[in-house]
């Protein structure tokens, strides 16, 4: 059968007139239907690029509002004829290309990345099943959805049952079972069962591209703490550099009567050195090579601000399987319960292979019941159920019969008690322990109120994972707390978890125990081990550890992760796992090794610390600049410095050792506030700037001393000032930074030797040399001192905080008395 449908264009894709094909869900569409869909333009193509084009990099780097500040800059000095102060272009210029450059080799390692993990789907096409890109799908594609597969592209169900959680659409957790004829909505996820399923709309026509359109014109994607912190200062540098440079200009040629000339070269100076320029360049940068370095760890970053967030961690949530154990279970052992007739029944591994039989291996559970259970007797299942996350069981009834699969305190409930202490024995043995039972009601899919029989418990057992206890012993070295989340019993996930050298692994609680939202957030800070965990209540864990002030990392790989990998600060899946926890999660461990976790973390931290330590010293030169453009206004003094002489001083006390030790391994934990550490490093050594250029500017008036001499002593001294405040910033010394220091000097001596004239830099008279000495002395204790006030004034302020604090903690704990 076969039908037209309209032309459609818009701005994501460009579609012909085609014709419509019903395939036979077994054979689906041919080579040629496919071929002809795609040449039309029906493919499954997302309607947003995963990263920016390469044009769309050159724009972001190029077309920016400090770079118009620099071109409306360049063009002033050249109309005065100053072109020697036009230095600091080149260093413009490299940062720009720099930029650029790293940011399209981080694009072409993510790409490639991506590809490789790329979402995939079962296609039939000509009769027969193959996997390919979701992106290569076409309208009409007959696909087979099973347990973890996320839903590409709107479908219709043609055959098969399966439960599907649509929460991330809809905000609801409940699974929906969808049979024969109801639609699949793109972007939920299988949680059991499998289906054959038509195509009905794909690409940008489909559900979740619309909510993705919607999303992208309502708001911006969330960025991390520091961007934000960095967004907020060059923001408020933009903001206020123009009415600065404008009271600067009109002082300097309406009431100190200077030239034309020499007022614009001064308000040139003061706008550069407030201008942060290669601050947010940096940054960029710095996370475009952890993303390569990352990527080649195997690890894959979907959102570049988890790298900061994961060195940020106080806490992280893991899953017993797959993250502790292995991806993989055996059946170790069917043990018969005490209700078991072995007169009167078949054999339990005949009963157990005939439900085995029966189901679909949709979960790792299930495979290894099949690979274990071999030898199934005549009976004909008549209905079957997969299994459910939230009821946690599965069934298969036959003519004579219900049989039920799953945990023993959701399956028996109240008949609990008489199956406890074996279950329990075998569980602090670390096993994973099943209950299977004959059922007297009819089983589909929802919670049990039947009575179940309890005839065998099946032992299973997941291999621990040999890097495990080395991962974990680095987590709890760094304060990093292990919380598990797992639906097992929590006795058997304490001994994992043991096993697995996971501190307080002793100290557990079953899930099921606790009611209410006050239950969860006492039993999170109290516990390290849950067991009986639903989705919904993982979901409900990282919001309890978010509200009480934790950073939060969650580890998952199956669809009941996705709710709380969502929810989570940073969120890392296993490749191995459900296409839904892959595509839910910040980070993906493509070899699925936990162990590369403790290089991810110590990335994120050498990245923020580094960033952090280089942002100080460009933040030197910004608050001495600002401080002392409003001193010269206000004093009606001419400021002291050329653009050439800020751009030497720029480029070897910042722009080259901040690069460098960017670059620098650094894993210390991270403390704080951005911004705020930021600035309480910057403010004594801009203070000290601004405090001994100041006096040497008035002195240099009183004692007759040339404005070029008092340009050059001022310049020495803010270098004298930044090498202290750099070294002070790099401590630890190692090698390579003490090589970064003294040949950061040796360049600046060097440049200001032979380059003299370039950048500014000229002889001084005795008597300015005298007043440079007197001041370069005074410079380090002034330093000195300032840092010590800073660090008494934080201190008695954080005094001041906690008391308030504490009163506040008091008059709550009253009032609710």
């Amino acid at each position: 059968m076969k039908r037209k449908i309209k032309e459609i264009r818009d701005e994501h894709t460009e579609r012909l007139p085609t014709t419509r094909y019903t395939a036979d869900p077994a054979v689906g569409l041919t080579a040629a239907q496919a071929e002809e869909y795609m040449q039309n333009g029906w493919t499954n193509r997302a309607v947003e690029p995963p990263s920016k084009t390469v044009s769309e990099i050159i724009q972001s780097n190029v077309f920016t509002y400090f770079n118009l500040i620099f071109i409306i800059i360049a063009v002033l000095l050249i109309i005065v004829g100053s072109f020697k102060d036009l230095t600091f272009l080149p260093v413009v210029i490299c940062n720009t290309l720099i930029g650029i450059i790293q940011e399209i080799r981080a694009k072409k390692t993510l790409d490639r990345l991506s590809v490789l993990n790329a979402p995939k789907a079962k296609v039939i096409r000509g009769g027969e099943q193959t996997e390919i890109a979701a992106e290569q799908l076409v309208l009409d594609d007959i696909v087979v959805f099973s347990a973890g597969n996320q839903i590409c592209a709107d479908a219709v169900v043609l055959d098969g049952e399966v439960s599907v959680n649509e929460s991330l659409l809809t905000g609801e957790a409940d699974e929906i079972t969808k049979k024969t004829g109801d639609e699949l909505m793109s972007g939920s996820f299988i949680v059991s069962g499998s289906c054959h399923a038509r195509l009905d709309k794909v690409g940008a026509d489909s559900y979740i591209s619309r909510l993705t359109l919607e999303a992208k014109a309502v708001k911006d994607g969330e960025q991390s703490e520091m961007i934000r912190s960095l967004n907020k200062l060059v923001k408020a540098v933009g903001i206020i550099i123009i009415p600065i440079g404008f009271l600067l200009f009109s002082q300097q040629f309406f009431l100190s009567h200077e030239t034309f000339r020499n007022s614009i070269i001064s308000m040139v100076a003061a706008i550069i050195g407030m201008i942060p320029e290669g601050l947010y360049l940096l940054a960029s940068v710095a996370l475009a090579v952890s993303v390569m370095r990352l990527a080649g760890k195997k690890v894959l970053v979907h959102d570049m601000k988890c790298i900061e967030t994961l060195a940020r961690v106080d806490v992280l949530c893991v899953d017993k399987t797959g993250t502790i154990t292995e991806n993989t279970m055996q059946v170790s052992d069917i043990l018969a319960t005490d209700q078991f007739d072995a007169e009167h029944m078949p054999s339990l591994m005949e009963m157990v292979s005939d439900f085995a039989a029966a189901m679909s291996n949709d979960n790792i559970t299930m495979e290894a019941l099949k690979s274990y259970f071999t030898t199934p007797g005549a009976s004909v299942p008549v209905s079957t159920t997969s299994f459910s996350s939230a009821y946690k069981y599965s069934s298969v009834s036959f003519s004579d019969a219900c049989y039920v699969l799953g945990a023993p305190e959701f399956v028996l409930r109240d008949d609990y008690e008489s199956c406890k202490e074996q279950i329990e024995e075998e569980g602090a043995k670390g096993y994973r322990v099943l209950v299977f039972g004959s059922y007297d009601g009819t089983a589909d899919g929802k919670e049990l109120t039947g009575k179940v029989k309890p005839l065998g418990l099946i032992l299973l057992s997941n291999p621990i994972r040999k890097e495990a206890p080395e991962t974990f012993r680095y987590f709890a070295e760094q304060g990093v707390e292990i919380k598990v989340i797992s639906g097992d019993n929590p006795v058997t996930v304490s001994e994992v978890a043991k096993q697995a050298g996971i501190a307080d692994a002793e100290k557990y609680v079953d899930a099921s125990t606790l009611k209410d939202e006050g239950d969860i957030q006492k039993a999170m800070l109290q516990y390290t081990v849950f067991g009986r965990v639903t989705p919904d209540q993982k979901r409900q864990f990282v919001q309890a550890l978010k509200g009480a002030g934790k950073t939060v990392a969650m580890t998952g790989d199956g669809v009941n992760d996705v709710l709380a990998l969502k929810d989570a600060d940073c969120s890392v899946a296993m490749a191995s796992g459900s296409d839904a926890a892959v595509q839910a999660a910040q980070l993906v461990l493509l070899d699925s090794n936990f162990a590369c976790m403790p290089s991810v973390v110590m990335e994120g931290r050498r990245v923020v610390n580094n960033i952090q330590r280089s942002a100080s010293l460009f933040l030197v030169k910004n608050i001495f600049s600002l401080l002392m453009s409003l001193f010269s206004v206000v004093f009606m003094l001419n400021y002291p410095l050329e653009p050439s002489q800020v751009s030497l001083i720029s480029t070897f006390t910042i722009g080259i050792p901040a690069f460098f030790l960017a670059l620098q391994p650094n894993n210390n934990r991270i403390e704080g506030h951005f911004l705020t550490n930021v600035l309480l490093k910057a403010l004594p050594a801009g203070l000290t700037d601004v405090l001994v250029v100041a006096a040497l500017v008035i002195f240099g008036q009183e004692f007759a001393v040339s404005s070029i001499d008092i340009s050059t002593a001022c310049t020495m001294l803010l270098a004298i000032v930044g090498f202290m405040i750099l070294y002070k910033i790099s401590r630890p010394m190692n090698r390579l930074r003490w090589i970064i220091w003294l040949g950061s000097i040796a360049g600046l001596l060097i440049c200001s030797i032979y380059l003299g004239d370039l950048f500014g830099i000229s002889g001084m008279s005795p008597r300015c040399v005298m007043l440079f000495l007197v001041f370069s002395i005074a410079t380090e204790p002034i330093l000195r001192y300032s840092i010590i006030a800073l660090d008494y004034i934080q201190k008695q302020w954080r005094q001041i905080r906690g008391k308030m604090k504490g009163r506040r903690s008091l008059k709550h704990l009253f009032s609710k008395s």
